[in-house]
Formats: C-alpha cells, structure tokens, sequence
C-alpha cells in the first residue's frame, strides 16, 4: 500500500479504487470478474472484511469497506497480492484472444518488481457516513 494513504480506523467505512495496470480493460470477460468475486467473498468469509458497496468497471474496481478483525491496508493488500496471481494464471491457461498482448502489457513490465502485480496500487478515501 502506498505510503499516501492510510486507513485511520478499519472500522469506519471506506472508498476504494483499485486499478489494473496502465489502465487495461481486464474486467470484460466474465471469469475474471468471478474471480474478483471469489477473492471478495474469502476476503469477507476468512478476514473479516465488510463489503458495503462495489462495482467492477473495465479496468478497475471501486469498494466501500470496513474490516473488522485486522487492518484494512493488510486486508486490501492480501486481496490484490492474491487476485493478481489468480488473473496471470487464468490468463496463461485459458482461451484468451489477447492472452500475448496482455502479458506483454501487465506481467512482463512488471518482471523487475518482487512480485508479479496486474492490480495497482489503490486509493483509500476515507468518506464519513452518518
């Protein structure tokens, strides 16, 4: 997570936008956005994460959510970490006619990080609601 932004209190509701590199329009097929789906869901079941609001566009993903049984940065962060490698592999073994573009554009620009990322690094607002 960014340096730039913190979450003050996991417990309070927060914006998120969290996006793929450079902008890439992954999420138009509907297996990746099932797997955005099953990240969430064990992010909700296994670590307390509260999933207020989402909504899944072309090329990023923009959240309301608390977490409630550990820090949301550590939480986003797994969610990201986990759901990238999830989408490289998916990318690598299915049928994708831009399966050669995407790599090229996502995972080879990243081959000099520590880890594989197709997710960038998102934003945390922090929007109070009454």
């Amino acid at each position: 997570m960014s340096e730039k932004y913190k979450v003050i209190d996991s417990t309070v509701p927060t914006f998120i936008t969290i996006t793929v590199v450079d902008w890439v329009d992954l999420f138009i097929r509907p297996v990746y956005c099932n797997i955005l789906d099953e990240s969430l869901n064990y992010c909700i079941k296994e670590k307390g994460l509260s999933v207020h609001a989402y909504v899944y566009m072309t090329s990023h993903i923009h959240l309301i959510v608390t977490a409630f049984e550990g820090e949301l940065q550590n939480v986003i962060r797994d969610f990201k970490k986990y759901t990238s490698k999830k989408l490289i592999k998916e990318i690598q073994q299915h049928p994708e006619s831009r399966r050669e573009w995407l790599l090229k554009n996502l995972v080879l620009k990243l081959k000099n990080q520590e880890e594989l990322r197709i997710i960038n690094y998102g934003k945390m607002v922090f929007i109070p609601f009454s």
